[in-house]
């Protein structure tokens, strides 16, 4: 799905609301998201899961042009944790899933 999509889906679902003000709403949303990450170090959102700040160590890598070794700094990043509800809903044995029916996962 693509932002494009989210907004058509929100203007779409919440009756009257125009897409340019469904854009807005979106946008503010994941703003408020990013700022409750910065400032707290994590986002929750009930039945969904969990955001949150991890810390990833300094480490050896290969430039994989090149194959010469190199330090890759220690660096923050974003995680999500996903909440059981969320994961009980992706549950393989939904006939709607590629996998369930014979296809391929993707």
């Amino acid at each position: 799905m693509t932002k494009a999509d989210l907004v058509e889906a929100i203007a779409s679902q919440a009756g009257g609301l125009s897409r340019k003000s469904a854009g807005d709403l979106v946008d503010s949303l994941f703003a408020a998201v990013g700022r409750a990450i910065r400032n707290d170090g994590r986002f929750s959102y009930p039945r969904f899961g969990t955001f949150s700040v991890r810390l990833r160590r300094a480490r050896r890598g290969r430039n994989p042009r090149t194959g010469a070794e190199m330090r890759i700094a220690a660096a923050r990043t974003v995680g999500f944790r996903p909440a059981n509800e969320l994961k009980a809903s992706l549950s393989i044995s939904s006939s709607r899933h590629p996998a369930a029916a014979g296809g391929v996962a993707s």
